[in-house]
């Protein structure tokens, strides 16, 4: 479990050195990824197609390969000072297989934070990052899933999680806008419905906020940003399936609401 200051001890306002060196750093931090996406899918994917020929073992190495990337990003971002992140009970992730995994979305680091720590991260991603060259030959190595056709994204999301899968959404569709309501769209529960799995929470605090949708990344916070991951207890979803008076689409919006309560709500830490 990662080890750092939490969220709620934030530091009094920082000098203007300070917040000088987090926008240098900051963009360091940013060059370096996206070099590292075009190293990974130029090269390193392109040797493992080269020495391994069985498909799961390399969908195995690639998904290593992206997990550890990211941690080391993580840690680069925290050792030059841009940002600090601590993890509750992400050893729960260990337990997950054949599971959503549903986060609020408050930063455009969300998905790094939570894919850095999940053995097995099949993510569903917005079909223009295919174009991307930074991301697209990453995404397509990990075999991550686009949001295009419903009815294919559906078929294929069932299709991973009777593999085994853990897929990773943000049930918003799009980063939240700061001191908005949620509002969640149905795909999520759609998905786990139709798959009969279970959903693991997870809740994000970033204050202050950073990298939101409207900011951008030089614009820095007066404060290093304290990111704070709690990963929660899973829904059992069978309960909003098997319920004899409620059609599907009932079955989606009262689960859709339970989730959005579930977001919504400030966690608990019964770390043991």
């Amino acid at each position: 479990m990662e080890k750092a200051m939490p969220a709620e001890n934030t530091p009094e306002q920082s000098s203007w050195f300070n917040r000088c060196w987090r926008v240098i750093a900051t963009g360091f931090c940013f060059s370096l990824f996206g070099l590292g996406g075009l190293l990974l899918s130029g090269v390193w994917f392109n040797l493992m197609r080269l020495a391994v020929r069985d498909p799961a073992r390399r969908n195995q190495l690639t998904q290593s390969s992206i997990r550890h990337s990211f941690r080391f990003f993580l840690a680069t971002t925290r050792f030059f000072g841009v940002l600090d992140y601590h993890f509750d009970n992400a050893e729960r992730f260990r337990e997950d297989r054949g599971c959503l995994v549903i986060a609020n979305h408050p930063s455009l680091l969300d998905y790094v934070l939570l894919a850095s720590q999940m053995p097995r991260c099949d993510c569903i991603v917005k079909e223009a990052l295919l174009s991307n060259v930074f991301v697209s030959g990453v995404i397509k190595a990990a075999g991550y899933l686009a949001n295009a056709q419903s009815d294919i994204l559906l078929e294929q999301c069932g299709q991973r999680l009777a593999a085994g899968g853990t897929i990773l959404i943000f049930p918003e569709g799009t980063r939240t806008t700061p001191g908005k309501a949620l509002a969640l769209q149905r795909g999520a529960a759609n998905i786990a419905l139709r798959g009969q799995c279970s959903i693991r929470i997870v809740h994000i605090h970033c204050h202050p906020p950073m990298l939101t949708k409207q900011g951008k990344w030089y614009k820095i916070p007066p404060v290093k940003p304290q990111f704070r991951i709690t990963v929660q207890d899973k829904i059992d979803t069978r309960a909003f399936i098997h319920a004899n008076d409620v059609s599907p689409a009932l079955a989606a919006r009262r689960l859709t609401q339970h989730l959005t309560d579930a977001l919504q709500s400030e966690p608990i830490n019964n770390e043991k």
